[in-house]
């Protein structure tokens, strides 16, 4: 008897020491979520259901990726991503990609609003009032919204998130609905993804980028193969670059629509885009690029924005003096890239492909799988900041002087540097072959934007000068090497 109460008590004591505590299978409210996901991705698959606006290159592009890759999809979210309805103008017009066979061509805007078995729409139609109308209206029937149209956001950002505020007052995280837009940034470079969830540990200092394809195009032919703007173009426009009115790429206003996303993305500013100086490509000749190469380096249209105090940040599209070993030097042709400078990371770059079919329908892929996978990013233009915008900033300038021969050139100069405080590093000129075209280059030390300005327009007054002084930072302080 003894022995089975002994053993009775080795059995009940097993029982104990193997039953699982409450500790370990009550799971925290995070983990239960978790939990739930890989349960329903395991269950059979759901539909998400697709309306897109727009059935041009963009919206061809992303019907033909959801297609080629709709099973990997199903197993990578645990849902069937199907496009349902697509937007169009005319629906007679040929299309160059396949409708899918659960897909309808519409012409009217309600047809997709007005549906409620549409979860998703994918505006990809251009613009910016219709536009503005049809991603309003979807948020407010609870649609999720992705996007490529950074004119859009650059001009109602802050409409954008009152919109989204309102929509999603007092609703359950799950029922919120959401705004994507990596496609409106550089085309298939992820740096929207990147700067809302790589970077909230660090601190960005500044980040400048080649952000525009078109002018980037016509600068690399400009530069390797010595052509002059006007051939540039010319070539920019046969292979599609550049539209019929290249204002927008050339004129720097592409690239300042993007650059004021990217703002509000790493510093938390909240600036109109006018308020961001914009220079463009037109003013450059073969001279500057026979001077760049006499420096030892090549120029590129950026848009840079960075940090000049605690509370300040400064932005500008402008062309820029890069150093041949410099990150941004090397990328040619129509290729994009934004380096950022931060205090963990130090310098990342992200180099890729700014526009086209596919790279731009592959960053709204990458959107609606996201959204698939109820990977929610509930402010998708990160906090605000106080920080102000200030448009005087410092650095080393170069400046192009035409001029008609008169003696005391040299002399004015100095004296109208010295006048507004600012420093010459050097003088170059190339030997003279036509007098009409005579030009000489001043790099400056490190000066305020302002000071260059004055000494701009003083020296403009001189009669020796032939033309408006031309003027460009020099993107690195430390452009000099030992």
């Amino acid at each position: 008897a003894s022995t089975m109460m002994y053993l009775k008590s080795i059995v009940c004591a097993a029982i104990v020491a193997t039953a699982p505590c409450s500790g370990f299978t009550s799971l925290s409210p995070s983990m239960a979520r978790k939990s739930s996901s890989l349960s329903m991705a395991r269950a059979a698959p759901t539909t998400i259901r697709v309306g897109i606006f727009g059935g041009g290159t963009v919206g061809g592009g992303i019907v033909d990726i959801l297609d080629k890759k709709s099973n990997y999809f199903t197993d990578l979210t645990g849902h069937n991503i199907e496009v349902r309805k697509i937007c169009v103008r005319d629906a007679s017009k040929p299309r160059d990609f396949d409708v899918p066979a659960h897909a309808s061509i519409v012409t009217s805007y309600d047809d997709i609003l007005d549906d409620s078995e549409i979860d998703m729409v994918v505006e990809v139609m251009g613009g910016t009032s219709d536009a503005k109308d049809v991603i309003y209206a979807a948020l407010r029937k609870g649609k999720d919204v992705v996007t490529a149209n950074k004119a859009l956001i650059a001009a109602h950002l802050p409409e954008i998130e009152t919109v989204l505020d309102e929509c999603n007052e007092g609703k359950s995280p799950e029922d919120e609905v959401e705004f994507r837009y990596e496609a409106a940034v550089c085309g298939g470079i992820p740096v929207i993804r990147s700067l809302q969830s790589d970077f909230v540990g660090d601190n960005i200092s500044m980040m400048s980028g080649i952000i525009n394809g078109c002018t980037n195009f016509m600068l690399t032919a400009m530069d390797r193969d010595g052509k002059s703007y006007e051939e540039a173009l010319a070539e920019a426009s046969e292979l599609g670059y550049a539209e019929a009115d290249p204002t927008l790429d050339v004129g720097g206003f592409d690239a300042r629509s993007k650059l004021r996303i990217l703002m509000r993305l790493a510093f938390g500013v909240e600036v109109d885009e006018e308020e961001i100086s914009c220079r463009g490509i037109p003013e450059l000749t073969k001279t500057d690029f026979e001077y760049a190469k006499m420096l030892g380096g090549t120029i590129k249209l950026l848009g840079v924005t960075k940090r000049v105090s605690d509370n300040q940040v400064t932005a500008f599209v402008s062309p820029c003096y890069v150093t041949a070993d410099d990150s941004l030097s090397s990328v040619s042709d129509a290729t994009n890239a934004v380096e950022i400078i931060s205090d963990n990371l130090v310098s990342s770059t992200y180099i890729g492909q700014g526009a086209g079919r596919y790279p731009t329908a592959n960053s709204c892929i990458n959107d609606i799988i996201a959204l698939a996978k109820n990977d929610q990013t509930p402010l998708p233009f990160n906090p605000g900041s106080s920080d102000e915008m200030v448009q005087n900033f410092e650095s080393v300038f170069y400046l192009r002087l035409k001029y008609k021969d008169m003696l005391g050139i040299t002399r004015q100069c100095g004296e109208v540097c010295e006048k507004h405080g600012v420093s010459i590093h050097s003088i170059l000129q190339n030997p003279v072959t036509k007098r009409d075209d005579a030009a000489f280059v001043i790099i400056t030390e490190k000066v305020q934007l302002d000071a260059i300005k004055q000494v701009c327009s003083e020296i403009q007054a001189l009669e020796w000068c032939a033309d408006d002084v031309f003027y460009m930072p020099v993107l690195r302080e430390d452009w000099v090497r030992a």
